[in-house]
């Protein structure tokens, strides 16, 4: 029997849906998802195994023009994403106009390989509105598939990853098939975290935050976890631990309740607020964190 397998890498602005659209393949809450810009910070595999396929799908930070080295950081795992795909998803929602990054809308036009236009939020048009926007990426992006899709509800989602398999080339799996992402757990006990972190402060303060996991210690029954929040300021680290406690507390809650779905174990969790005076403008701190990876 033959085999199929390859890189599939999801692209676009901020908040388009990227991340809820590799979720909705993997069948797992790999990627977070806020309505936040900027949540996805790294580029996140996550891998698809059927008898004769395997689709490894790949989530990228937002494009954005980069304020700080964390953002350049961020544009560099786009640019790595160009270098490996087989197929290219270029993911748009309705009423978007343009990619941020003029050099990334040049490569995704030039592109060699097969590119598929997602475009997401249809539940969120008319008619009208959704054919004048088939018109108007057919002609912006003419050697692209287009597809009206919305992640969030699940709305032509199996139709596109039908398509991704048929342009899939022929090629053994490149990770084992019990496989479903290239991350470590820590990985995402700090992801799920900061997810918290986002969705319950406001401003710079989501920003300022990276989340190291210390400790990860299991057993048959229960994962005993120490986690650091990492902040920027003084101010920032009052901030996060709130009056008494409480904000922290709720954000420990939280990540709890969705660390304990994830692993399928009773989950014990610590967490600390540390000072990391500018870690996002500190080469040696952000290759500490995943990033700077050249």
């Amino acid at each position: 029997m033959s085999h199929k397998a390859g890189f599939v890498n999801i692209i676009g602005n901020p908040n388009v849906g990227k991340s809820t659209l590799m979720n909705a393949f993997v069948g797992e809450r790999l990627s977070i998802i806020t309505s936040k810009a900027q949540t996805t910070r790294h580029r996140i595999l996550g891998i698809v195994n059927g008898d004769d396929f395997q689709v490894v799908l790949s989530d990228t930070p937002g494009i954005i023009k980069p304020a700080y080295e964390l953002q350049s950081s961020m544009m560099d795992f786009v640019k790595s994403a160009f270098e490996d795909a087989d197929i290219l998803i270029y993911m748009v929602e309705i009423g978007e106009k343009e990619l941020k990054d003029e050099a990334f809308f040049n490569k995704i036009i030039h592109a060699k390989i097969p590119v598929l236009l997602l475009l997401n939020k249809i539940d969120k048009s008319s008619q009208e509105q959704l054919e004048e926007q088939v018109q108007f990426w057919t002609e912006k992006v003419p050697n692209a598939e287009i597809y009206p899709i919305s992640a969030l509800q699940n709305f032509n989602v199996k139709e596109v990853f039908s398509r991704i398999i048929e342009l899939m080339p022929l090629s053994p799996p490149y990770y084992p098939k019990d496989t479903l992402t290239d991350k470590p757990e820590r990985f995402f006990v700090n992801e799920t975290i900061r997810e918290k972190i986002l969705l319950h402060y406001d401003k710079e303060i989501p920003y300022a935050v990276e989340i190291e996991t210390e400790e990860f210690i299991e057993t048959d029954n229960i994962i005993r976890i120490r986690a650091l929040i990492m902040v920027e300021r003084d101010t920032q680290k009052g901030i996060i631990i709130g009056h008494k406690g409480e904000a922290i507390k709720r954000v420990g809650m939280e990540a709890r309740a969705d660390l304990e779905k994830f692993f399928g174990k009773q989950i014990h969790i610590e967490m600390f607020v540390k000072v990391n005076k500018d870690w996002r403008s500190n080469n040696y701190q952000l290759r500490r964190f995943g990033y700077n990876q050249k």
